[in-house]
């Protein structure tokens, strides 16, 4: 058998798709996640990943091995996490945005119902489908996801553009007139609201940001408008703190659950049903 750290560099590497994701998760350098994975190369005897080094893609190989990989470390993990806690700890990757827009906001309803289950939030990476040693991530998904078994929607998705009432007032109610902030985590967003809506984006460089809460802040602050998921933004918007022109379009994603493989337990049970309870109690979005 190769190397286990080297397997699990791999894992890392090519599951969040970044070096130095994968070193931030296993706390090793960058450079150490190199080496590990070249030497699984030359055990193998096969290229893994292939690309320059700044766009590196998974060959063939690659593929085939990342997926029985990262269910048996998921399996390790739980193993490991059932025998140290009994079972009533809860450990659950969210992206960042939707953790402090969202979820957070919510979390003393779910800690009043079970005072026993404790729950550990991680940061997701913005495109992971799965984190290493949690038992379920929450993020969007898009709605071609929705038959996994393994994944659970919880709020139907839908985009806005939203501004300051201020800058409405500055710019008559024109979204596309107001400076366009965009989070680099989803650097998709404007194009997507924008074939949503029927309009066409002008040429103008974005102000970007490095999340889509940070970008909602700025139109907060009157800094321009931004492109929102409606579940997070709509106590802003029911206060009247923010605009949207264009009102909100149902998109092609859903806020969803996704289980690891063999990670089902009596508190994630809870964990999900409660998910499934608070977006039943989300507004309907607002209609153009």
């Amino acid at each position: 058998m190769p190397s286990l750290n080297a397997l699990r560099a791999f894992e890392a590497m090519a599951r969040t798709g970044r070096v130095t994701l994968a070193a931030d998760e296993l706390h090793v350098t960058h450079s150490a996640v190199s080496r590990q994975v070249k030497a699984l190369e030359a055990a193998l005897g096969v290229r893994l990943f292939a690309g320059p080094k700044n766009r590196l893609e998974l060959t063939a190989a690659g593929r085939e091995l990342l997926p029985a990989l990262t269910e048996a470390f998921d399996q390790i993990a739980g193993a490991v996490r059932r025998v140290r806690t009994g079972g009533e700890d809860l450990h659950v990757a969210v992206n960042a945005s939707i953790s402090v827009k969202w979820l957070i906001p919510r979390l003393a309803g779910f800690q009043a119902a079970y005072p026993e289950i404790r729950l550990h939030l991680s940061e997701l990476a913005a495109h992971a489908t799965s984190h290493r040693g949690a038992q379920a991530v929450v993020r969007i998904v898009p709605t071609s996801r929705l038959s996994d078994p393994h994944c659970r929607p919880f709020i139907r998705n839908a985009l806005g553009a939203v501004m300051s009432p201020e800058l409405v007032e500055r710019t008559g109610g024109d979204v596309l007139k107001a400076p366009r902030l965009a989070a680099t985590t989803h650097p998709e967003a404007w194009p997507i609201f924008a074939e949503l809506a029927g309009v066409e984006l002008a040429p103008a460089n974005d102000r970007p940001f490095a999340h889509v809460h940070f970008a909602m802040d700025a139109a907060l602050a009157g800094l321009g408008a931004a492109v929102v998921s409606w579940p997070l933004c709509v106590k802003e918007v029911q206060a009247g703190q923010l605009v949207a022109p264009l009102g909100f379009r149902r998109s092609e994603s859903a806020f969803a659950m996704l289980t690891a493989p063999g990670a089902e337990s009596r508190a994630l049970d809870r964990f999900r049903d409660w998910l499934v309870a608070e977006g039943a109690r989300t507004p309907a979005p607002i209609a153009p």
